[in-house]
């Protein structure tokens, strides 16, 4: 089962809710990628709810935003003690107006912080562990405001590492999926200049093959073209957010993710190189529907369109189509390679481990019998 969300937030709303963290989430947002953040501020001696434990374990990456008054906060060492328990979540720690020296020592705001905690909490071991917490998050290499001039860079960068990881990630969890995903690339490249001036193009994705492997595709499209333009959408899967609604609720959906620099109103889009991925649209009333925003994209601007149905592509007149004949089937000739080699690995193990337990036999008994080589030989057979 795939994660819920790419990246699970963790800051001190009084530090940085207002300003850092609102940057930060709304470029992740921008970027297509599946963000929690967590809106409550809770007060000391709070527990973390259900909620805030399953979003913690249904995350890819957790962003620990340390601020001055991060380790002042009982709750946030709480979130934290639950981040770094996690095993297989991917810790990314940004320190933010603070010395990681001084988080790893606490020393200085952190020292007199834990004092505090000490005096008011009565389960020591708690304490002791929100400090190992803390240290084993120093110790993890991470991003420095005091190395960045402005917040914007220092967003752009943390985003750029994230989107980078997201796409390492999809290449190794989704190989058996898209097989030769930069081979594909290359050849969308070519389909679509990315320099270009002219009035907004629609490109069309098309594969005979299941879902999950287009919009995989799909968002990895997103991810590598989104930051050569001033404005991004990414619509995942239309047939989802479409299903059972009218269709105002597509448009509504489009005006809530999109996000850019310089977006003031639907009318400046106009002005705008924009590119929108729309995944998995069914119906030709959905098209009408998201050109009713499109059409006001600027010179220079993409869209994508991703869908199983050919015909659908034809009818409304997209000519630039990149065809795919089967995601899935290139999943499972790669999936039935590595499970020969796996179970042809297991049997020459087996096979091995047979041949030294008959030599063990020879070496204490002597030449063994013909009911222990019968017995063998029975073993091999039936395991292969």
């Amino acid at each position: 089962m795939s994660p819920k969300y790419d990246v699970f937030l963790s800051f001190r709303g009084i530090d940085t809710r207002a300003n850092f963290v609102s940057f930060l989430y709304k470029e992740l947002e921008r970027r297509g990628i599946r963000t929690f953040k967590d809106d409550k501020e809770l007060q000391d001696g709070q527990r973390i709810s259900p909620e805030l434990q399953r979003a913690i374990e249904e995350s890819r990456f957790a962003i620990v935003v340390v601020s001055l008054h991060y380790a002042a906060s009982s709750w946030c060492l709480d979130e934290l003690l639950k981040i770094m328990e996690n095993g297989s979540i991917t810790v990314m720690p940004i320190f933010y107006g603070v010395d990681p020296f001084h988080v790893r020592r606490q020393t200085g705001d952190v020292a007199e912080q834990f004092k505090k905690h000490e005096a008011r909490e009565k389960d020591h071991e708690k304490v002791l562990s929100w400090r190992q917490a803390l240290v084993k998050l120093a110790n993890i290499s991470g991003q420095c405001s005091s190395k960045w001039n402005n917040d914007s860079k220092l967003v752009d960068a943390t985003v750029d590492g994230i989107s980078e990881k997201l796409m390492n990630f999809t290449r190794l969890s989704n190989g058996g999926k898209i097989v030769g995903i930069e081979r594909h690339m290359k050849k969308l490249n070519r389909l679509v200049d990315l320099n270009s001036t002219k009035p907004v193009r629609v490109i069309g994705i098309w594969t005979s093959g299941g879902r999950n492997g287009r919009s995989t595709l799909a968002k990895h499209v997103y991810q590598t073209w989104c930051k050569q333009f001033e404005t991004n959408c990414y619509l995942g899967n239309v047939k989802r957010i479409f299903k059972g609604r009218h269709l105002a609720h597509l448009h509504d959906e489009f005006l809530e993710k999109i996000e850019g620099a310089y977006l003031t109103s639907r009318g400046s889009l106009k002005r705008q190189k924009v590119l929108l991925v729309a995944d998995d649209v069914y119906k030709v009333e959905q098209l009408d529907a998201l050109a009713e925003d499109f059409t006001d994209f600027g010179p220079g601007s993409v869209v994508v369109i991703t869908t199983q149905d050919k015909q659908l592509l034809i009818s409304y007149g997209i000519k630039d189509v990149y065809e795919i004949e089967d995601l899935r089937c290139e999943k499972l000739c790669d999936l039935r390679t590595f499970a020969f080699k796996k179970r042809r690995d297991i049997f020459a193990a087996f096979e091995s481990a047979l041949n030294e337990a008959k030599d063990f036999v020879t070496e204490c008994f002597g030449c063994p019998s013909s009911s222990t080589s019968g017995v063998y030989e029975k073993l091999l057979k039936e395991f292969n």
